[in-house]
């Protein structure tokens, strides 16, 4: 069995969970999200716990796979219960000379050295706010209920400008380290 699978999920109060035709679906303070769930887990919930097994008479799938999906589902619905009880938070900063970043709404607008401005619509489970201060850089923070959508979005903002070894700029997760590289001239010496 997954030793992640075995953990139950304690549910807060103010979340609800509905199970019904192996879809999960959590309704709480920050939102709602759904989850389906392969018909060899069975998930009971009995005092405000959420138990995830593995059902032996099930051999659509291996037994190996069957493991996998074990912690799989588990760790996917317990992301959702945390997320629409407490919610999920990302910051991102630019780095380099002239980077900027604004939005109005849901679009965001980027300058990133191009010849051109990056604009990029957000879908409307993600909140935003940007900052840009003199002396400090630009500054991005994305909050949602949704682990995945807002992994998927802060992974395609990043993809406009990854950070690079040698100068240090990109689009970086606030306290991420850049291991730094020498340059041609440190090398010849």
């Amino acid at each position: 069995m997954s030793r992640i699978g075995k953990l139950p999920i304690n549910i807060p109060a103010g979340v609800t969970v509905d199970i019904k035709d192996n879809v999960v679906s959590v309704k709480g303070p920050k939102g709602e999200l759904s989850q389906y769930v392969h018909p060899s887990i069975l998930m009971k919930l009995e005092d405000g716990q959420l138990t995830f097994e593995m059902d032996e008479k099930n051999d659509s799938v291996s037994p190996k796979q069957q493991h996998a999906f074990h912690g799989l589902y588990r760790s996917l619905v317990n992301n959702m219960v945390v997320g629409v009880s407490e919610g999920y938070k990302r910051e991102m900063e630019l780095v380099g000379v002239g980077y900027r970043v604004s939005n109005e709404g849901q679009i965001i607008e980027f300058s990133l050295g191009y010849t051109h401005p990056i604009f990029l619509q957000l879908p409307k489970e993600i909140s935003i706010v940007t900052k840009s201060e003199r002396n400090k850089r630009p500054y991005i923070s994305l909050e949602s209920c949704d682990k995945q959508l807002l992994g998927l979005v802060c992974a395609k903002i990043r993809s406009f400008r990854k950070p690079e070894p040698y100068k240090g700029k990109g689009i970086l997760y606030v306290g991420e380290v850049i291991r730094r590289k020498s340059g041609k001239t440190a090398a010849a010496k």
